[in-house]
């Protein structure tokens, strides 16, 4: 099997994403006692991780795109309060998840429904 010009470039522009990735993720594992971050930094990181899965997920349960006629509320919306419910009852992450994904099967069977 001999791998051409197309295969050797996908593969190494894979094998250098993961290096580039690893290297910037590790860094500041190696090399963070070296560099001091002032308190107002650590401060500002610690909402890095709740802006990150914000940014993903409001433009999911949310699309709004202008001049569209698409529905601002739908199953994923409703599922998605009820997880929320769900996670401040009992502060569990695991009936969150599964507690959403069964509403959000759920709903979206009486969705079908109708």
């Amino acid at each position: 099997m001999s791998l051409s010009e197309q295969d050797l470039y996908i593969a190494g522009a894979i094998g250098l994403l993961t290096l580039c990735s690893v290297i910037t993720r590790a860094s500041f594992n190696l090399f963070g006692h070296r560099i001091p971050l002032s308190d107002k930094m650590r401060r500002a990181l610690l909402y890095a991780p709740a802006a990150a899965l914000t940014a993903i997920i409001v433009p999911t349960l949310l699309p709004w795109v202008p001049g569209s006629n698409a529905a601002l509320v739908d199953e994923k919306l409703f599922a998605a309060i009820i997880a929320i419910v769900l996670f401040q009852r009992t502060r569990s992450t695991i009936i969150m998840i599964v507690g959403g994904m069964v509403s959000f099967w759920l709903i979206q069977a009486l969705f079908s429904f109708w």
